[in-house]
């Protein structure tokens, strides 16, 4: 999954914080522009009308929305920043604040529900430098950063404060509409998910099974948790991904989606296609799911996104981009889909943010 090449945060392979070369490059063109920011969706993707480009260059993606609809919290690397770092912005794309450090590396905004706050992971305390990436010298993998910890901070970036401490990696926090956050930690020496407080107290793990977990995002109501993983059984496959993780690394394989209770209890497998699947974040009915897969290009790196009954049937393609679309999320309203995408890129390498307005119609038959 590489791009020419440009290193996507995709740990959440969803809330993406394992930097990854995830994304296939297009060719750079000029897109077809009706107004300023409005490009046209693909004939095919009939669940997008007034489809608008928020961010114009460089490698920007994981944007989420405020719990009133009306901010949007992303990554982007942009001059004169070396790697990612957490912005805020309108709807429209307009009025961008940094509100990172800008030092380290970061990823995985996200808002409270109160509105006065919000979340992300970073490496700044170790350093103001971006983490080295990996060495490729064991083949393809991807780096987990163990610099990574997650912290709280008022909607300017100021009164910033960690809510972990722990060592390993900690990233890919979401949070429910309680005030609930769940994220993904190696604390334990391997990818799973846990639940903690607003304030970072009250630490719970969620998930017990041997594998890559992670990428958990809350139902609407809060009493569920859709994410990705890959259970694995004793073998070599296994005894590779323990060793990689000892060494801050994982090899990017085959991943499927997952329900689970807010308590980690009735896990459930929504899909089983044999793709790498990700990025996984619920409709706002509860319902269904959106995410992120290369089920059309299972070889590839054609990444688009499909919506999907929780009980795995009714899948449904949304989009038909030759390249790569990735991390999408619904509006609270259910009226808007906000996904990052290199569509219509001016130069190799680009990913940017793009919304639209979400065309509701009778579910796929099951």
């Amino acid at each position: 999954m590489s791009r020419t090449t440009r290193w996507v945060l995709i740990g959440s392979l969803a809330c993406a914080a394992l930097a990854a070369p995830m994304l296939r490059t297009a060719p750079a063109v000029d897109r077809p522009q009706e107004a300023v920011g409005e490009v046209r969706p693909l004939p095919q993707e009939t669940r997008f009308s007034n489809l608008r480009q928020l961010t114009f260059g460089g490698e920007n993606a994981e944007a989420y929305f405020s719990f009133d609809g009306t901010r949007l919290i992303f990554q982007s690397t942009r001059p004169p920043y070396a790697c990612d770092q957490i912005f805020t912005m309108n709807l429209d794309g307009g009025e961008p604040r940094r509100i990172s450090t800008g030092t380290g590396r970061t990823t995985c905004g996200y808002f409270y529900p109160d509105g006065k706050s919000l979340l992300y992971a970073s490496t700044h305390e170790a350093g103001p430098a971006c983490p080295p990436r990996p060495s490729f010298d064991r083949g393809y993998v991807w780096p987990v950063y163990d610099t990574y910890d997650i912290y709280r901070a008022d909607l300017d970036g100021s009164n910033l404060r960690p809510l972990t401490r722990s060592p390993g990696y900690d990233a890919e926090a979401t949070i429910g509409p309680d005030g609930r956050i769940v994220f993904t930690s190696v604390r334990d020496g391997d990818m799973e998910i846990y639940s903690m407080n607003g304030d970072g107290g009250d630490v719970r793990r969620l998930t017990r099974r041997p594998g890559p977990d992670g990428g958990p995002f809350f139902s609407p109501d809060g009493t569920r948790i859709v994410f990705r993983g890959r259970p694995l059984s004793p073998g070599p496959e296994l005894d590779d991904y323990r060793l990689l993780l000892e060494e801050g690394v994982w090899r990017p394989t085959r991943l499927e989606i997952y329900v689970m209770d807010r308590d980690g209890g009735n896990v459930r497998q929504v899909t089983a296609n044999g793709a790498a699947n990700f990025a996984p974040s619920f409709h706002p009915d509860g319902e269904r799911i959106i995410f992120a897969s290369n089920l059309h290009d299972p070889k590839g790196r054609n990444f688009d996104l499909y919506l999907v009954n929780l009980d795995g049937t009714g899948l449904e393609r949304v989009t038909y981009n030759d390249a790569f679309d990735g991390f999408p999320m619904f509006s609270p309203d259910g009226r808007k889909l906000v996904f990052a995408s290199n569509r219509y890129q001016r130069a190799a390498g680009e990913t940017n943010i793009f919304v639209a307005d979400w065309i509701e119609r009778p579910a796929a038959s099951k």
